[in-house]
């Protein structure tokens, strides 16, 4: 079992940035990917942004792409998702996720972090 725990949550103006890290341990595999979900009171989490683990391939939400950017440290078993530009409405708790499959969707995932809130004030 890999265990995930988020940090670099907090309170943004819109138009600014935020930067949110996902460290692993245990047991990982090259083919393990990692990523990230948010979700609001009252509503499913929704995928935002995921990065394989073994060759870096990078996948977006539309409502975050341009504005948000995946990345790893695979020597400190670290992911990170860098948020500019960001709007009110990306204001959620940011959880993080890793999974051995393909399907990014919040069912599929093998992992999870306890989440990070992200506040971003008009």
């Amino acid at each position: 079992q890999v265990q995930l725990v988020e940090s670099g949550g907090g309170l943004a103006e819109a138009g600014g940035s935020l930067r949110l890290s996902c460290v692993a341990s245990g047991r990982i595999f090259s083919s393990y990917a990692m990523g990230w979900f948010r979700q609001i009171p009252g509503a499913e989490r929704e995928f935002v942004a995921a990065i394989s683990w073994s060759d870096g391939n990078t996948y977006y939400a539309d409502s975050v792409k341009g504005r948000f950017t995946i990345s790893r440290d695979n020597a400190k078993n670290t992911v990170y998702l860098q948020m500019n530009r960001l709007v009110p409405e990306d204001t959620a708790v940011y959880y993080c996720a890793g999974t051995y499959g393909r399907i990014w969707s919040p069912r599929q995932m093998d992992s999870w972090g306890k989440g990070t809130l992200v506040t971003v004030s008009s």
